[in-house]
């Protein structure tokens, strides 16, 4: 039975170095908020960089936050909720990176 593939949403983050730690805990504490307030998101998770190859350029944050279509990402985007976020992170942002996928297995490999 084939399976609905999943729009992946990746989001990393770098944030100042001036930027104090209580402030990255609420930006995380707001960010892990949104699937409670946005009923788009699937699944989400996150975690902090711990990887030892130092490839990471910066970035400390990964954000993955899964939807059932290009139509649900998109209203999630400029949702009032996801705005005020960005609005939180935003003076305490140095930069970054969003990658959106369409989930594919093993067995489908990539066409």
């Amino acid at each position: 039975m084939a399976k609905t593939p999943l729009l992946r949403h990746v989001v990393l983050f770098q944030f100042k170095d001036d930027t104090p730690e209580s402030k990255v805990s609420e930006i995380e504490d707001a960010f892990r908020a949104l699937p409670r307030k946005i009923n788009l998101i699937q699944d989400f998770e996150w975690g902090t960089d711990v990887s030892v190859e130092g490839l990471a350029d910066g970035f400390t944050h990964c954000f993955f936050v899964t939807f059932g279509s290009e139509a649900d990402r998109d209203a999630y985007l400029p949702h009032p909720d996801h705005t005020a976020f960005g609005a939180l992170l935003q003076p305490h942002l140095e930069k970054a990176l969003v990658v959106d996928y369409w989930q594919q297995t093993e067995e489908e490999g990539t066409g």
